[in-house]
């Protein structure tokens, strides 16, 4: 067994006997405990994958796809491990899918970027260009970026959620700041 698929003493003790039947009931088909599984994660998934995309609409309509996924996804579940982190690695990949569907001139909700005081019109022109250049940014550049630097996830959690190394995600975040401070200098602001 490789060290991707090797199952630890202290993920084991996360399940407990009575979740382990549950999970194992899900991974053979049982609907049940899908259901089950979706009402227990649902809130958690929800949470998370707008956490990413920083759209409720579009964080209900990923929700939807992220368990359509997992319920297609079962047969690869391990049932000796937790169901959480899985569902979250699952959200974290629908929700950069998502973002890349999105069109790079919609803007991101007023919760995505740190709140400042807009009171003059320099102010808004500021924040809407560095909304406009964060949108222009690569999905996977665009989830990093606001796991790391908006909401300021440990790069642990990071590197879990997205299943890559802590180096990849520090390059990412690296070129996330790169090429926005790029983007901004070509929409004529200076970071």
């Amino acid at each position: 067994m490789d060290a991707m698929n090797a199952i630890t003493a202290e993920e084991r003790s996360l399940v407990s006997p009575a979740e382990e039947g549950v999970l194992k009931r899900f991974a053979a088909g049982d609907i049940p405990a899908f259901e089950i599984l979706f009402h227990q994660h649902q809130a958690r998934v929800y949470a998370w994958i707008v956490r990413i995309v920083r759209d409720a609409g579009i964080a209900e309509d990923l929700t939807i796809e992220t368990f359509w996924r997992i319920y297609r996804a079962r047969k690869r579940f391990d049932p000796a491990r937790g169901f959480g982190p899985w569902a979250r690695r699952i959200a974290t990949n629908v929700a950069i899918d998502g973002l890349k569907n999105l069109r790079p001139e919609e803007s991101l909700s007023t919760e995505a970027l740190p709140s400042i005081e807009v009171d003059s019109d320099l102010q808004r022109h500021i924040r809407k260009q560095t909304e406009r250049a964060f949108r222009q940014l690569p999905a996977r550049f665009q989830a990093v970026a606001i796991m790391a630097l908006v909401d300021e996830r440990p790069y642990e959690e990071i590197s879990q959620a997205l299943g890559i190394s802590i180096g990849a995600v520090k390059t990412r975040v690296f070129r996330a700041v790169r090429l926005l401070r790029m983007k901004l200098k070509q929409l004529g602001v200076e970071p």
